[in-house]
Order: C-alpha cells, then sequence, then structure tokens
C-alpha cells in the first residue's frame, strides 16, 4: 500500500471531532488481489497422497462436506436427487430405505458410496451397512478399507467386505469426486453475497453518510449537540429522525451524501441469480423442479414436461450406476420401480 501525506499536516482527528483546515489528506493505492485458493489449483493433481497404509482423497473431504451445505440450491439439489432415488427404491431386507438414503446422499456429495457386507459363520450375507463416505480411506493394496474420525479412532474392515461405487475421475482412479465440483466456487460466492448482505443490515454503526454543514452555527455547543444525536442514531433502534435548526440558512448549507449507497449497490440479486444458475446447470436439474420463483411473464413451461425429462436423462442413469451393487453381492438387491408421474387433474 502506498501513502501521499500532505507536508506539515495536523493530526486528522481530534477527539471525535474531524478538524477541517488541518487535516492530513492521504491517499491509498492497493496491489492487485491475491486468491488464498486458486481455483485451477482446486483439481491440479496428478494422484493421491499415499501415506503408507491408506491414500488420502484428492480433496479435503471435511471442506467438501462444509461446502455443500454453503449455498440453499446446492444443498436443495442435493436432496432432490436423494429423494427421486428413494422414491423409486423397492426395500430390501438385506438393504433398508434407511440405509439407501444414507449411501445416495454420500454418492451425492461426495462422489463415493461405500457399503458393508455383515456376514454369518457360514458367510452368508445378512445384511449391507452404509459406511459414512467422510470417514472411509481406501488402503494403500486398493483391496482394504480403512474408517478414520481422528488419529485414535481407526478401524480396519476385513479385506472384500466393502463395496465402493465412485463417480469416475480423469486424474486418479482411487477415489471419486463429486461432479457438481465445478460449481464450487459459485456456491461459495452465493453464501459471501448472502453473508455480507446479513452483515451489512446487522451492522448498525457502518458509515452510513457524511453530514455536509456550510453554515455559520452559533455556538459550538450546537455542533456537540448535533454530533450526539447522530451518534445515538446508530446501532439498535436507529433510523431515528434528526431535527437541525439553523437560522438564516442557506439552501445548500446542508448536505447529506450517502456513503453506504456504493455498498448497497453490489447488484446482489444478479450475484445471487448468476451463481444459482451455476449450481443448477451444474447438478441438472431443471429451475422449476427447484421451486425457483420466474422473472418474466411466460414461466419456465411445463412441470410436468421438465420432470419427464429429468427422469429420462438424469435419474434413470444414475439408477443403472447403483446396480453395480448388485453387480458386487452376486444378489438383486437394488431395485427401482418405473419413476411415473400421476395423470393430469389426479
Amino acid at each position: 500500500m502506498g501513502t501521499t501525506e500532505q507536508a506539515g499536516a495536523a493530526p486528522a482527528h481530534e477527539g471525535d471531532r474531524l478538524v477541517g483546515p488541518a487535516a492530513k489528506a492521504e491517499a491509498f493505492t492497493f496491489g492487485e488481489p491475491t486468491p488464498v485458493l486458486d481455483g485451477r489449483e482446486v483439481l491440479d493433481y496428478l494422484e493421491c497422497y499415499d501415506n503408507g497404509r491408506w491414500y488420502e482423497p484428492p480433496v479435503s473431504l471435511e471442506g467438501l462436506a462444509r461446502s455443500s451445505k454453503a449455498s440453499v440450491y446446492l444443498q436443495s439439489g442435493l436432496i432432490f436427487k436423494r429423494n427421486a432415488l428413494a422414491r423409486t427404491f423397492v426395500p430390501h431386507k438385506l438393504l433398508s430405505r434407511q440405509a439407501f438414503e444414507q449411501i445416495v446422499m454420500d454418492l451425492g456429495w461426495s462422489g463415493n458410496l461405500y457399503l458393508e457386507k455383515r456376514d454369518n459363520m457360514l458367510r452368508e450375507a445378512l445384511g449391507l451397512r452404509p459406511c459414512l463416505a467422510k470417514y472411509m480411506r481406501r488402503g494403500s493394496d486398493l483391496d482394504t478399507y480403512h474408517q478414520v474420525r481422528s488419529w485414535r479412532d481407526e478401524h480396519q474392515f476385513r479385506a472384500g467386505s466393502i463395496c465402493h461405487l465412485r463417480v469416475a475421475d480423469i486424474n486418479q482412479e482411487v477415489y471419486g469426486l463429486p461432479e457438481w465440483l465445478p460449481a464450487l466456487q459459485s456456491a461459495l460466492l452465493n453464501e459471501a453475497a448472502t453473508l455480507f448482505r446479513r452483515k451489512y443490515y446487522q451492522n448498525g454503526s457502518h458509515a452510513g453518510f457524511i453530514l455536509y454543514m456550510t453554515d455559520a452555527a452559533h455556538n459550538e455547543e450546537f455542533v456537540d449537540n448535533l454530533r450526539k444525536a447522530m451518534k445515538n442514531s446508530k446501532g439498535p433502534g436507529n433510523f431515528r429522525n434528526l431535527f437541525m435548526y439553523a437560522p438564516n440558512g442557506k439552501k445548500d448549507g446542508i448536505q447529506l451524501i450517502p456513503i453506504s449507497e456504493v455498498a448497497a449497490k453490489d447488484d446482489f440479486g444478479t450475484i445471487k441469480n448468476i451463481s444459482r444458475d451455476d449450481q443448477l446447470a451444474m447438478l441438472r436439474i431443471p429451475p422449476q423442479l427447484m421451486g425457483v420463483v420466474p422473472q418474466n411473464a411466460g414461466g419456465f413451461g411445463s412441470v410436468r414436461d421438465a420432470t419427464q425429462v429429468w427422469a429420462l436423462n438424469e435419474l434413470e442413469p444414475e439408477q443403472a450406476r447403483l446396480l453395480q451393487i448388485n453387480d458386487w453381492l452376486g444378489e438383486e438387491v437394488i431395485r427401482f420401480k418405473p419413476y411415473d408421474l400421476p395423470a393430469a387433474g389426479n
């Protein structure tokens, strides 16, 4: 940051009062913005790190889990897909509906699905138990799996007891990655815009305007009382009325110059809408199925038609991916009903 100061200037502030004639003038310059995390480096990796016992995930699963809740549209889209799959799932004695919803949610947010097969003494399956994808790690031999909740809480599963389904990635074959990962920056931008606007409204003591006064006051006490009244108007219970008496004042003797309008004109609605569209495009869900209010008189078109096309292009491929569990187990545990819509008028 570079500064240019007026030589021989007196201090800019005297108590709470801005001293005009002797005020110090400063000019500020800022360098180029430096991102904390370069977006190009998020997915720029060659392989997963092997710590000697298991492979570390290519991205932080802890951060990924938090990021999936950063935006209402992203979380709503994941829940929408889970509900659609759960609606068509036929429960099995080895896999309950609750367990199915868990593995489908894990597959949506992390791109990985883990099922543990519990056997009896005869090596016959007793049931399939979901393992939370957030804590699962794949062993260095790619056949064993570990559950790692902390450095003191580790568990190694029996070899061959874990069914691992993953969303294919182009850079490595150890873990899957969620399909919505390219929309992560849009989700974080949506969250940042909301938090900024929320803090803006909660912060009642920000500089909202400059009261520019050129009329001569009768005495200094009048200015002090005005300053005190303006201070008391900030914070909780703000937007209070002020009364000012300026005898023989001119038309422009007192002017109100707003500052906070700059922050208010940050295109909040545009940022929210564009980042929302990015997330819906990545989730591939029509906006009318997500409860998005149309901004034009024509709307988004038929909800029924959009649902049928979405079920054909997105739901059925997701169901086909889950059928890989049957191939691994050698038994038809995963079954689905047709995604039929009630007839119009019913």
